[in-house]
């Protein structure tokens, strides 16, 4: 379903080519013509119209798109409005929240701490939350609708904590009673991450820890344990020693009220196929308010960001942990955060989201989801693709076969009223790609 007055919205649109980002991206040096990394620009442009198509049918106000290959920008383009309501177009600097897409970063930040001898893969979580010693394993429920337990085996690992195995829940959905537990405990809007932890520690685990695999809390948990570890607070820690190294000014937990009017609007629909509806930007149909300070620093999905900041983490990842002389992680710990951890004889059916389900070919690392068999899985990146998302739409991948990174910014929630934007540039960004040699 097409909706004809958003079609003026993408003849306007800003779709910035590489002659005008030089000097604004500061993130990567331009790349010039496509051809000279192994693109053909011909090509290319289906990756430009198809972004631009979401715009002209209503499916999103605005996109922002960033490729870099040899760690430099291949293509940097903004697509329609950052705001409908404003009329403002959607600008290189635009502020997004990217919910889930902090988590690579609470990864990268505990790996940090990981370096320092802080912890090991195979301690178990006790040993720094001893609030966790008693926790029960949820069995079913009793017919008098109360929930059955068990007592764990054993604790989780740290590393099944930094791959979604240990068996916490998330309470993004309320059919499992361990979901609605994290909702009416109201876990994830806890008065700081202490209390986040002390509400979780009444919650049974969904399995027993490294028996299966499903999204969750652990991410949180880790920016719980970041602060314990290193005795900062997590947004204080990300700026010291991730984001000021390189020199990301614009992620934070807070948009400050002089960068507030480059905060991206959000949208929602009341039906898949319905028009976007602006959320209020002070909060509103559960959205977080990004310009007051958060009651807990969530390490799961708390952080705004850019599309030039985020392309800066991403390439640091496949620099295998430096960029700019900025020295983040040693490449051998990037290397383990990019190697699947998820148990042969753990059968999952689902990734706990909707983005794509693992099998052999596509596994879960340390806080990324890894593709190990590109092809097998029917998709065209490269083997040891590093990806994850955001609940409001944004994507990012990191592809060390190909050299190449991208990240995509909108600002939708529950899904993009189409087919998957982010599947969609993985597809038209290699279909482009003629060259890979180069």
């Amino acid at each position: 379903m097409k909706h004809r007055p958003y079609r003026a919205a993408i003849l306007s649109a800003v779709i910035v080519g590489l002659a005008a980002t030089s000097a604004q991206a500061g993130v990567l040096a331009a790349a010039g013509a496509p051809e000279s990394v192994g693109f053909d620009s011909a090509r290319l442009k289906r990756l430009d119209a198809s972004m631009a198509q979401a715009v002209a049918d209503g499916r999103v106000a605005g996109v922002t798109t960033l490729l870099a290959r040899h760690g430099r920008t291949v293509e940097f383009a903004t697509y329609g409005k950052s705001s409908l309501a404003t009329g403002k177009p959607m600008a290189q600097d635009a502020i997004f929240r990217i919910y889930s897409m902090t988590k690579p970063m609470t990864g990268v930040a505990m790996m940090i701490l990981f370096e320092e001898g802080k912890w090991r893969l195979d301690d178990p979580v006790t040993r720094f939350i001893p609030e966790f010693k008693d926790l029960k394993v949820y069995t079913g429920m009793a017919a008098d609708g109360t929930i059955t337990t068990e007592p764990m085996k054993r604790p989780p690992t740290m590393r099944e904590i930094m791959s979604h195995t240990a068996g916490f829940g998330y309470g993004l959905g309320d059919t499992h009673p361990v979901d609605k537990l994290y909702r009416e405990k109201h876990v994830l809007a806890s008065n700081g991450l202490k209390a986040m932890i002390d509400a979780t520690a009444q919650i049974p685990l969904k399995f027993q820890p490294g028996t299966s695999w499903e999204y969750s809390s652990a991410a949180d948990i880790q920016g719980y344990l970041v602060e314990k570890l290193s005795g900062e607070p997590l947004g204080q820690f990300l700026q010291a020693h991730i984001f000021g190294p390189l020199k990301m000014t614009d992620t934070a937990f807070t948009v400050s009220p002089a960068k507030v009017p480059r905060l991206a609007a959000a949208y929602y629909t009341q039906r898949p196929d319905g028009p976007i509806l602006e959320v209020p930007l002070h909060g509103g149909r559960g959205a977080q308010d990004f310009t007051q300070t958060p009651p807990m620093e969530s390490g799961g999905g708390g952080l705004t960001s850019t599309a030039t900041d985020y392309a800066r983490f991403a390439q640091m990842i496949l620099n295998k942990g430096e960029l700019d002389g900025a020295r983040i992680l040693a490449p051998a710990t990037v290397e383990l955060m990019a190697t699947n951890v998820i148990p042969r004889d753990v059968l999952v059916k689902s990734n706990g989201t909707t983005a794509a389900r693992f099998t052999e070919a596509v596994g879960f690392g340390l806080d990324f989801m890894v593709v190990k068999d590109p092809r097998a899985a029917g998709s065209l990146v490269g083997p040891g693709t590093l990806s994850w998302g955001g609940a409001a739409g944004t994507w990012f991948w990191i592809d060390p076969a190909n050299d190449l990174i991208f990240v995509g910014m909108i600002q939708r929630y529950g899904g993009t009223g189409g087919d998957d934007l982010g599947g969609q540039a993985r597809t038209l960004t290699y279909q482009a790609l003629t060259h890979p040699e180069k």
